[in-house]
This record gives C-alpha cells, structure tokens and sequence, in this order.
C-alpha cells in the first residue's frame, strides 16, 4: 500500500470514529472516555464491562451506541431466576400441518449485533455463564446443534458494584472475556447542568445512524493491519506479565497482593487497542504511549486479589497504575 493510500485510509477510520462519537454524545455528557473505550472495543472484535453505581448513564450509552449504528440491538435484563435458556434460546416442540410434531429452535436475545446484559451481576453464575461460547467463539450451541452469530458482534454488559445488595462475582472466566472494564463515574457539576438541560426539557435527542455493519467489519480490517514494531509489542508482552506474582517484572504490590496475573488476552487487548488509538491520532504504526493508553482498561478486571488484597481493600488500578510506573519501556 502506498503512503498516499495509507494515509487516506487513517483518514478514513478517524472521520468514521469521529462520527459515531460525535452522534453518541449529541444524548450522553461527560462520558467521553467511556464512549471512546466502548467504540475502541467494538472495533477490535471485544466486549466491554461497564462498572458503576445505578442512574449514571450506563444503560442509556449501550442504548444510544445501537441507535447511531446500524446494527441489530436486544437487551436483557438479567435476574436472580434468568436462566440460560432465555439468554440463549431453546428447543420448542411444533406440530405439523398434516399431523405429528417436530422441534424447532426459538433463538434468544443473543441472537443481535450489539447486546445489551443489564446488571449482569444480578444474575447467578450459572445464567452469566450462558454468554461464555458467545463472547468467545460468536457462537451457541443448543443441544447438538451450534449456530454462528452475526458479525460484528458486542456484549455490553453493565454491572453494580460487587459490595452492593444481591450480586454475584462474575467468574474468572468470563470477565476475562470481556476486552475492556470502563468505570462510569458520576459526572461532574458542569456534566449534571449539561444532563438536565437535554432530559429536562421538550429537546430533540434523536441521534442519526451512521455506520451500518459492513463499515464497522471494514474498519476492523484497517486497525488489525496497522504494524507494531517488536520492542513495542515486547512492552505489551512485559506489562502482562508484570501483572503474576514472582514472575521477573512483577512490582512489589502485585508479589505482595495478586493470586493471577492477566491472560494473554490481556496483550492481545494492549496491542488491539494501541492500534485503533494509534490511528485516532493519525499514525501508521503503534508507539509506547499507544500501550499505556489501553492499559487500565485492559488490565484492572484480569488482575485477582489474593486474600490480602481482599482484606486491605486494594484497588486493582492501584496495581495497574505501579506497573506502568515501573515496567521499563525500552
């Protein structure tokens, strides 16, 4: 590819990421970071966990996201009796026209584009389970039979925070699925008049939809082609296993205070995220400072507390934020 076409193709992907932010925040204020984090997800092939207290936004940003993309949207509220059956669908016994009866599969919710799992932690691990082989493999399998879901594909998933009444851990397994935890948090003063101006009043907040699902697939295909260089991709590699005890770059807090480390997932979520930051800010290939953008969210939910960490309340960016003061560059 020629510089010129290179440089038409970064082009590109900005404006198009410029104008699904741009439509999102016409109804959301002051969640910038967390609508860039979400967008930078859908266009790595990830799901994303949205983590904060009820009424800040949470529900209303995965909403308006599918209304500005043209993508099919379902959302499910999970409870404390969802079971995994009304998340993935099940086998209903038909009759036919001229006598006898036959099975046919009734699809659930999953079967969308984007998909909404309200409160997540409200259901047990059992239900929350259900999502696993979708969020992996974008697939289900009923019985013997497993059907492909539509690409693009993209849980997003909110969820209270744990030490609130009647929720459920998500399992290891799970959240390491997700590619990205973003914290909502309350907005600020100047974000609440913002708020009241557009929910208060008789304002238009309908949003355009701008992007339909081949452009968001060929915009993935343009970020997983932007190169890396091997010293960069060695510090993605180095920050993830900074995150397991006793391992050569681990910090003292993560020796003292973490069971397991981040997956590989994890690196696989630097360097996909550093991609699309990199091209967001014009560059043809991926820099240091394009790792350390992705690290906080791609790391925080893949770090597990041992019993000390628990007991002293250690906050996992805490653990983060030594790691990228301490794990060399170079």
């Amino acid at each position: 590819m020629t510089t010129t076409a290179v440089a038409e193709s970064i082009d590109q992907f900005r404006e198009r990421f410029t104008r699904i932010t741009r439509e999102v925040a016409r109804r959301i204020v002051g969640h910038e970071d967390i609508v860039n984090g979400t967008v930078t997800a859908l266009l790595a092939g990830g799901h994303v966990l949205l983590e904060g207290i009820p009424g800040v936004g949470k529900t209303s940003l995965v909403h308006t996201l599918a209304d500005v993309l043209h993508l099919k949207f379902s959302r499910i509220q999970f409870t404390p009796d969802l079971m995994p059956a009304d998340i993935v669908g099940t086998n209903i016994v038909q009759e036919h026209s001229h006598g006898g009866t036959f099975f046919e599969f009734q699809a659930g919710p999953i079967f969308a584009n984007v998909v909404l799992a309200d409160e997540i932690n409200r259901a047990t691990p059992k239900t929350q389970s259900a999502l696993l082989e979708a969020m992996q493999d974008v697939s289900v399998s009923v019985g013997k039979t497993t059907y492909q879901l539509e690409q693009p594909f993209l849980v997003l998933a909110t969820q209270n925070p744990l030490e609130m009444e009647g929720t459920y851990p998500l399992p290891e397994a799970q959240l390491d699925r997700f590619f990205f935890k973003l914290k909502v948090t309350y907005p600020t003063e100047e974000a609440m008049h913002g708020i009241l101006e557009r929910t208060t009043r008789d304002a238009d907040l309908t949003v355009t939809r701008v992007l339909d699902g081949a452009e968001i697939l060929e915009m993935r295909h343009v970020a997983r082609s932007v190169p890396i260089a091997p010293p960069v991709q060695a510090y993605a590699i180095r920050l993830t296993l900074a995150s397991h005890p006793g391992s050569h770059y681990a910090t003292p807090l993560v020796n003292r205070y973490v069971r397991y480390g981040a997956s590989p997932r994890a690196a696989q979520a630097l360097v996909l995220a550093a991609k699309i930051h990199a091209l967001n800010n014009g560059q043809a290939f991926v820099s240091v400072d394009d790792i350390r953008s992705a690290a906080m969210p791609a790391l925080r939910h893949r770090i597990l507390l041992n019993f000390e960490g628990e007991a002293d309340e250690i906050s996992t960016d805490t653990i983060v934020t030594e790691m990228l003061g301490q794990v060399s560059a170079g």
